[in-house]
């Protein structure tokens, strides 16, 4: 705190290292340097003892936040490219009269900001800075068009028009002399795939995969509380659970894992989950999520979520860490892995649809997705009708709006039913636009990774298990995200990503060794609920009384009943409606 000049920094810690000498606010000795920081430094020991050598003296045991001090106060802002970790932190420098702040690579940990007059409010929580009294709040139309096109709302947008998220990989600094805001990038993930083959090089790199996992999951055991693994039985979970168990082998028995199951057959995987824990030894919890058990939570995470996201996976992984926290206060999980080593399914129709939109005549199209559009309409787990009427749809707009238009909850004619006029695309999908056009050189195929690493990573997946790990009090490190691992998979080619259809080939390859063969020829399958079959069978419903100015509550009404007579499956904006009728509520 700064009085005489208006500085207050506030925290709310969940701690995990040097649970008695981390406390925040922190302040140098000195006095000169305070900061709040959320999130892991994992490689604050090593830059610790640098920084001893370069003759700092630490007050703390073992604290990474004080870590953060003395590395700002010796490289300045070129910290962050020292950093291994995850982070949104910000540190009042008194002397030069400036708040340095800085969000992690990928975007594990969330920065919101504004400046309104006089006023420079920052917060991990959109809601924090809303119920500020110097901090107007109104409702955005382009991030609302941008919520219902992506299903989430990308950074540097937040839902209100004047507050700001900062985005992953870059840095804000802040002038109290001139009350000025400069937002820098110091990291951003691209693509670099190598031409180089040398002698033996598919072995190589898959060893040099296999050790440098093990090096994330090792970096990413170090806890002063208990830890544990989130296990769903597929390829990614499993390999990290594999990694975790081997390096903890000292201990044998020692290691939780937690998975999620389902009352329903197609969403369920825990049969793999307890495969894999039998296979490894370790200590498993498993949990059910029945409609009844989903219908009481719906209303408590819908209350405390911020900032709306229509991810409906949120439910099963706020239960998965609310479960977890029973047992221990740290999970590792396998986040990361579907973007950078090709998980997700589009990845297997991408030679497919450049076929397809070479070959079939934009009239012959009209008339197949006509066809397909009466196929009976099921509400499964990615069902066959789902999924083609999704390729379909995307393939009617040019290329460089294929990947957002798979992943939209409404197509064009109904973003503009639902908003009452022209909706641009080229705007709603401005960012998925810019990444493609600027990595045209790279194949369709790392196109794809650009899209799903830079825009649905850090927006959707990473903001899903932020919220619900920390609603929980549970921290949640993911070591696919360290950044030796990232670095080694932007230059990996796709081909050794992606071949002969099956996704994940070199990483498939690199954890062979460590888990059942059946674990690594089972189809993946996303962390999902049943969400289409509940709101078709009125479990789940939305309000159709006009509460968001500008959206349509006449489409509102007319695709709740498309869907509840089986016509359509409209889950997704449904349930993305809903959560934003619950935040505005």
């Amino acid at each position: 705190m700064d009085s005489a000049k208006g500085i207050h920094l506030g925290h709310r810690r969940l701690a995990v290292i040097d649970i008695a000498g981390g406390r925040q606010p922190m302040w140098t000795r000195d006095q000169r340097l305070g900061i709040v920081f959320n999130g892991e430094i994992y490689n604050h020991a090593a830059l610790r003892v640098e920084l001893e050598g370069l003759g700092h003296v630490f007050s703390s045991d073992h604290s990474d936040t004080e870590v953060l001090l003395y590395g700002y106060l010796q490289w300045g802002r070129d910290l962050t490219k020292r950093l291994n970790g995850m982070w949104s932190f910000a540190l009042y420098d008194r002397l030069k009269e400036v708040i340095f702040c800085s969000r992690d690579r990928v975007g594990k940990k969330p920065f919101y900001y504004t400046l309104q007059k006089d006023t420079f409010a920052f917060a991990s929580e959109l809601t924090a800075l809303t119920r500020h009294r110097e901090v107007q709040a109104t409702v955005s139309a382009l991030a609302l068009k941008k919520y219902f096109g992506y299903g989430y709302i990308p950074a540097p947008l937040s839902l209100y028009g004047e507050i700001s998220k900062l985005p992953a990989g870059c840095s804000l600094l802040f002038s109290l002399s001139d009350r000025s805001i400069k937002v820098e990038r110091y990291w951003q993930f691209s693509l670099e795939p190598t031409d180089e083959r040398p002698a033996g090089f598919e072995e190589r790199w898959t060893e040099e995969l296999r050790h440098l996992l093990d090096g994330a999951v090792a970096r990413r055991l170090v806890s002063d509380v208990p830890l544990g693994v989130f296990l769903s039985g597929g390829i990614d979970s499993s390999a990290i659970a594999a990694s975790a168990s081997r390096l903890k082998s000292e201990r044998p028995g020692q290691l939780a894992t937690f998975s999620i199951g389902f009352d329903e057959d197609e969403f369920d995987e825990s049969q793999y989950a307890r495969m894999v824990a039998k296979h490894l030894g370790t200590q498993h919890h498993p949990e059910l999520l029945s409609l009844e058990k989903a219908r009481a939570l719906i209303p408590e995470i819908l209350e405390k979520l911020d900032e709306p996201m229509s991810d409906s996976s949120i439910l099963p992984t706020f239960l998965l860490c609310k479960h977890a926290r029973e047992k221990v206060t740290v999970a590792l999980s396998g986040d990361g892995a579907d973007e950078l080593f090709a998980g997700y399914a589009p990845f297997r129709a991408l030679r497919w649809a450049e076929r397809y939109r070479k070959i079939v005549p934009s009239k012959i199209h009209t008339a197949i997705r006509f066809l397909v559009a009466a196929m009976p309409v099921r509400h499964g787990y990615m069902n066959l009708d789902f999924r083609i009427k999704r390729t379909l749809r995307g393939l009617s707009y040019p290329e460089k709006l294929w990947n957002p238009m798979w992943m939209s909850p409404l197509d064009r004619p109904e973003l503009e039913q639902l908003f009452q006029g022209h909706v641009d695309l080229d705007e709603v999908f401005s960012e998925a636009v810019t990444l493609w056009n600027t990595c045209s050189g790279l194949s369709i195929e790392d196109q794809t990774l650009q899209f799903f690493t830079r825009l649905y990573l850090e927006n959707d997946i990473l903001t899903k298990v932020d919220r619900a790990s920390m609603l929980n009090s549970l921290e949640v490190r993911s070591p696919f995200l360290d950044i030796d691992l990232i670095d080694f998979a932007r230059k990996i080619p796709s081909e050794f990503k992606i071949r002969n259809g099956e996704t994940k080939y070199l990483l498939k390859k690199a954890v062979a060794p460590m888990l059942p063969a059946e674990i690594l020829r089972r189809s993946k399958q996303g962390f999902a609920v049943p969400m289409a079959k509940w709101f078709k069978e009125a479990y789940l419903s939305v309000s159709t009384v006009p509460r968001l100015p500008g959206l349509s509550v006449n489409f509102v009404r007319h695709v709740q009943s498309l869907h509840r007579d089986g016509k359509a499956n409209y889950h997704d904006f449904l349930w993305g409606y809903r959560v934003l009728q619950a935040h505005n509520g």
